[in-house]
């Protein structure tokens, strides 16, 4: 009889492999180690997955899923700027400290294999900034903003709100907080960094 693959195993495959490729990245993971976590045999892996580079894109590819309609969901209302950005800094918050692995999983691909997400742009779901851009240039040009190239605005928001979850152990070690205090930190940024963009940005 021919085999199916099973959507638990492979589920189960996924899940194991997202934690050794977080815990030891691309480079120093093992397929029999994602076996063994799996709870199946390294032939069994094989057969879902014939390559440790295909298994890890398929990690990839899921955790990218997860993040990229959080930012499409902001980025393409209709609100307004100020509320794009304190409803993106909130809801990137929430996301991520449901899923605290992310924003390093992401960023240590980028790193290592930069084509592979230029190949995701045509995939559907990737974020769009176009209507991001017409709403930044049409508040700039009703006096609503400061003027501020969309992109700078975005890398803006992106980068304020991503870089505490990256450098969280030098962060806490700078600023000598233990985990608690640094979980009440990152909370209390959803308004802290909300703020801080939008007075930079608005017109009195």
């Amino acid at each position: 009889m021919k085999k199916t693959k099973d959507e638990n195993t492979e589920e189960q495959i996924l899940d194991a492999a997202k934690n050794v490729f977080q815990t030891k990245g691309m480079d120093g993971a093992r397929m029999q180690e994602i076996a063994d976590k799996a709870g199946i045999n390294k032939a069994m892996l094989h057969y879902y997955y014939r390559s440790k580079q295909l298994l890890f894109e398929a990690v990839f590819k899921n955790a990218f899923s997860l993040l990229a309609p959080q930012l499409n969901a902001v980025l393409n209302d209709d609100s307004s700027i100020e509320d794009k950005v304190k409803n993106f800094t909130s809801n990137y918050i929430s996301f991520i400290i449901k899923h605290p692995y992310l924003p390093t999983f992401i960023i240590q691909e980028l790193n290592r294999n930069p084509d592979f997400i230029l190949g995701m742009k045509n995939n559907k779901g990737f974020p769009n900034l176009e209507k991001f851009k017409k709403q930044v240039a049409y508040e700039v040009e009703k006096g609503i903003i400061k003027p501020i190239g969309a992109e700078q605005l975005f890398i803006n928001i992106l980068a304020l709100n991503v870089f505490p979850f990256i450098a969280k152990p030098l962060i806490m070690a700078l600023i000598n907080v233990d985990n608690e205090a640094y979980k009440q930190l990152i909370e209390a940024r959803k308004i802290e960094v909300a703020n801080f963009i939008i007075n930079s940005i608005k017109n009195t």
